[in-house]
């Protein structure tokens, strides 16, 4: 596949935290060059140099999206959820959803609540929850939702197809967090296959993260970084922020983060990478946040090794309906090809 065409199936593929496997499968594929390997819990690792002695670059994108799992059926055939992921409940009504049966098929609902008729004034000025949601596949009975094989533990995306605009140059679609940073970790690898580099380049494709970061740990266990690039598709501010605010806006390039509330980035890798950012030319933009998590804190937290964030800007991430820039995207992955033709050991050792 070709980047446009990596990134759709991406965007479309089916892969709530805990239920990653459709885009393991896609990561294996498009990476077979490089032997990749997973494990139980269906992380995806690899490595471009085997043996080798140079400083070990761990490149990770996680390949989870947020999500819902059923927790269990009514008598009268809807369901009742749970969001896996950060979810804000104002974004759950009307949407249209696949739930996953037991025998993988991929079964189409929407998220309802009450209906505005039939609410009395107190109810309409309630602010929505998710406990007073239902997730409707259209049956009418608890037995109807288990001849089509759904029921407590089936989980569930948002049913929206990535569409591109080429003229544009803007995708559409949902799950960018973090497909769009496993796209790019795809390309960086790919790009840089058969280049002689200063490190051994490590990919990690992790699981879980919108749940508590738990995939990665095994695949810094296995892959032994001394420095770690998370890449993440990042909530874009550009819509509702001043603009003096705007640290993570469509078409500004790629966005590098000092601080959220899971880490404070190392600042000699920060500082690095932004001096080669300026040298050569790539749009950046920074940004201090006063929420959010990555994986890069995990690792950094365990392992104890320096780590950057770059991500790519996302307008709407966390709900069904989300744009990104094929720029923004770009930006991404020639910063990181450039930091990898950097990072000896000498340079490594000084951050």
């Amino acid at each position: 596949m070709d980047t446009i065409e990596r990134i759709i199936a991406l965007s479309d593929a089916f892969g709530p935290s805990g239920f990653e496997d459709d885009i393991a499968s896609i990561v294996k594929n498009e990476l077979a060059e490089y032997e990749p390997v997973m494990d139980h819990m269906t992380n995806v690792r690899c490595e471009k140099e085997k043996d080798s002695d140079k400083p070990r670059v761990m490149i990770d994108a996680h390949m989870d999206e947020t999500g819902a799992i059923i927790q269990a059926v009514k008598p009268n055939g809807t369901m009742r959820f749970i969001p896996l992921g950060g979810w804000s409940a104002s974004s759950f009504p009307s949407s249209p959803f696949i739930i996953r049966s037991k025998d993988g098929k991929d079964i189409p609902a929407v998220v309802a609540q009450k209906p505005v008729h039939f609410m009395s004034k107190a109810e309409r000025d309630k602010t929505p929850e998710t406990s007073d949601m239902v997730m409707d596949a259209g049956c009418v009975s608890k037995e109807e939702a288990e001849t089509l094989g759904i029921g407590i533990g089936s989980p569930a995306v948002p049913d929206v197809k990535c569409r591109y605009d080429e003229e544009r140059k803007l995708f559409y679609g949902k799950a960018f967090d973090d497909r769009i940073g496993v796209a790019a970790a795809i390309d960086v690898l790919k790009q840089l296959k058969d280049e002689e580099l200063p490190c051994n380049l490590c990919g990690s494709f992790s699981v879980q993260e919108e749940v508590g970061e738990r995939g990665v740990r095994a695949n810094a266990a296995a892959l032994k970084p001394d420095v770690m690039i998370a890449f993440e598709g990042c909530p874009a501010d550009d819509t509702f922020s001043e603009e003096y605010m705007i640290q993570a806006g469509l078409r500004r390039g790629a966005m590098l983060r000092h601080y959220d509330v899971s880490m404070i980035t190392n600042w000699r890798f920060q500082k690095l990478a932004l001096d080669i950012a300026k040298e050569k030319g790539i749009p950046v933009q920074e940004s201090v946040r006063s929420g959010g998590g990555t994986n890069a804190a995990m690792v950094n937290i365990s392992e104890g090794i320096p780590a950057i964030v770059i991500s790519v800007p996302v307008r709407y991430i966390h709900s069904s309906n989300c744009w990104c820039a094929l720029e923004d995207y770009e930006s991404v992955v020639e910063l990181t090809k450039e930091i990898c033709r950097r990072l000896d050991y000498k340079t490594v050792n000084s951050l």
